[in-house]
């Protein structure tokens, strides 16, 4: 203590008096780091950062591809192609750390805030927050010969989809 090195001692006082109860752990001050709010000790343990809350780790596809109808067969060629329009997607989110691996991620879909989209949504539970992409509103082709997929297996759902076309006849 500074303070306490400055004052004079009184005469027939060691300098090393009052020491004695820091030496022995029994000083009136008590050491808060490492305790929380309620006095409780903060012990870190190696899984603790694995099941923190996070959102999954995802690897998508958007399929393009242009739309030969009759209209774009007489104004395009293949030289000078028609625009690309979105054809599906191919969504694979990875969820290695679930606590609960008996229960299957699931997908919804929401309204967005125009009819031209929709909100895809993927739950899956704890440590796993929500993960949420917007895509276009269309019909999907849930024809597992159109490559329809939605599949959990080995801590990854694979979501695959293409949207139906439509054959317009006279």
């Amino acid at each position: 203590n500074p303070a306490a090195e400055a004052q004079p001692l009184p005469h027939g006082i060691e300098p090393d008096f009052g020491n004695l109860e820091e030496e022995l752990g029994l000083n009136d001050e008590i050491d808060l780091h490492g305790l929380d709010n309620d006095g409780i000790p903060l012990t870190s343990y190696a899984w603790q950062d694995k099941y923190r809350p996070r959102k999954p780790r995802y690897f998508n596809r958007v399929k393009t591809g242009y739309d030969w109808n009759a209209y774009n067969k007489t104004h395009y060629d293949h030289d000078n192609p028609p625009p690309k329009i979105v054809q599906g997607y191919k969504f694979n989110i990875f969820y290695p750390d679930l606590i609960d691996k008996t229960k299957t991620p699931q997908y919804f879909l929401e309204r967005a805030d125009t009819d031209d989209f929709c909100i895809l949504r993927f739950k899956a539970g704890p440590p796993y927050e929500d993960v949420a992409f917007k895509i276009i509103n269309r019909q999907w082709n849930k024809s597992r010969k159109r490559a329809f997929r939605c599949t959990f297996e080995r801590g990854v759902l694979s979501l695959y989809f293409n949207f139906a076309s439509h054959w317009y006849r006279r």
